[in-house]
């Protein structure tokens, strides 16, 4: 889980033309991350390797859309999704992340590898930014942090249903 700190409010940002890297074992340990990953983390890789990629978790991140993420990687199938990060310090930086399984030579599921871009900030103020924020309120409802979770990912799979869409493709079709 991420560590206990206090949210800033204040956003990070990074150029179009740099890409966040990470890649994690089984678990979810960090066992790489570029020097974009720890500029915007804050940190040296002394301080992130070897540790649970949740140490970036933004609280503000509805656990529905992690749901999705680990349900969508455990079929060993790839992923888009918008991501609020937190750095060391407690600012935030919103990601476009992909994730994909990485594999051995047999096939074999070994770790996961992230790559993630500026997502396009109309889509993130128009549309994901107000999803998250419904999301999360939903979750936070239940007493229960599960049954929270469960009734936010029922909503967002409803949200699908009705626009006929899958999730990758109701991600790509925010683009702008």
């Amino acid at each position: 889980m991420a560590e206990n700190v206090t949210l800033t409010g204040t956003e990070r940002t990074f150029g179009e033309d740099e890409i966040i890297v990470s890649k994690t074992d089984l678990k979810g340990h960090i066992t790489y991350a570029n020097d974009v990953f720890l500029r915007l983390y804050g940190g040296g890789e002394d301080e992130v390797l070897g540790k649970p990629h949740s140490l970036v978790r933004n609280p503000d991140m509805p656990r529905c859309i992690f749901k999705l993420l680990w349900d969508t990687l455990g079929k060993g199938e790839e992923i888009f999704a918008y991501v609020v990060n937190r750095s060391k310090n407690g600012d935030h930086y919103w990601v476009l992340a992909h994730v994909t399984p990485s594999r051995d030579a047999s096939g074999a599921i070994v770790g996961y590898h992230s790559n993630r871009r500026v997502p396009g900030r109309k889509v993130l103020e128009a549309v994901i930014m107000p999803l998250y924020r419904d999301l999360l309120a939903l979750e936070q409802s239940h007493s229960n942090r599960k049954e929270g979770m469960n009734a936010a990912y029922a909503k967002l799979m409803n949200i699908l249903k009705e626009k006929g869409l899958a999730y990758d493709e109701f991600i790509f079709s925010l683009q702008d």
